[in-house]
């Protein structure tokens, strides 16, 4: 498989039958900078890690939303899971909550850039660490995660308004993706990144205080191993064990704007 936009082409890996992009940091920047100034159409960038992975194999809607969406690997269980099924890792190893502020640095056009998701405190930290860390942007808070929802035509109304480039929707998997596929169209933004956790850390990678306390205090009470990985790979072998041979024929190919 394949993936082109204008310039740019690369391979896609196959990851429980979803196709993930095989990108390097530098290609994925250009990626979403030439997303983000196209003068028509709009594409969603999601992540996937183990335990969204996981989701696909038995949340169909899910896995409907995401084939409609450029995914991103995410974290050590996908890299994992592609050794198993293509024999090497990813070229990148990317966290949706580091890609942001680097893809922001990386942007020398200045954007315009809507936030929705976190509470109201977490969403107008990030909002001012965002601003301070790329100031040449515009970086304009919509509304928190707590909005029902009734309200969500008002809310994309509101980022139509502020004429954003940029959406990025940080209210947890798989509520952002779907939200976003229900919502979200061209007229709102460009691109749409999909970023899971963002606005409990500041843009230069540490962990909000209070963000550390709860999760912390989390911890403490559950004391349970992280199963996500290892269930992905019994997942994925079972995959493996039974997907027919794959066939010798022309690469499929996925354009920016039909996604």
């Amino acid at each position: 498989m394949a993936f082109a936009s204008g310039n740019i082409v690369a391979s896609q890996r196959e990851i429980l039958g979803l196709a993930v992009c095989d990108l390097g940091w530098a290609e994925s920047f250009s990626l979403a900078e030439e997303v983000a100034t196209m003068p028509f159409g709009q594409n969603v960038i999601a992540f996937l890690d183990a335990r969204n992975a996981n989701r696909l194999t038995w949340d169909a809607e899910y896995r409907a939303v995401l084939e409609r969406q450029i995914v991103m690997p995410e974290g050590s269980g996908i890299d994992m899971a592609s050794r198993m099924l293509h024999g090497k890792r990813f070229p990148a190893r990317f966290t949706g909550t580091a890609f942001v502020p680097a893809l922001l640095t990386y942007l020398a056009r200045p954007m315009r850039v809507a936030l929705i998701g976190g509470t109201s405190e977490t969403l107008k930290q990030a909002a001012g660490d965002l601003q301070r860390h790329a100031p040449w942007h515009t970086i304009l808070p919509i509304a928190d995660g707590a909005f029902d929802q009734e309200e969500s035509g008002a809310i994309v109304d509101r980022v139509r308004a502020a004429r954003a480039d940029i959406l990025v929707v940080s209210m947890g998997s798989p509520a952002q993706e779907k939200w976003i596929d229900r919502h979200a169209g061209a007229g709102d933004a460009r691109l749409v990144l999909s970023v899971r956790g963002l606005f409990d850390v500041p843009a230069d990678g540490s962990r909000r205080p209070e963000a550390a306390g709860r999760q912390g205090i989390a911890a403490r009470l559950a004391r349970k191993p992280d199963l996500a990985a290892p269930l992905l790979l019994c997942h994925v072998l079972r995959h493996k064990l039974a997907r027919p041979r794959p066939a010798h024929g022309p690469a499929a190919t996925a354009k920016a704007g039909s996604i």
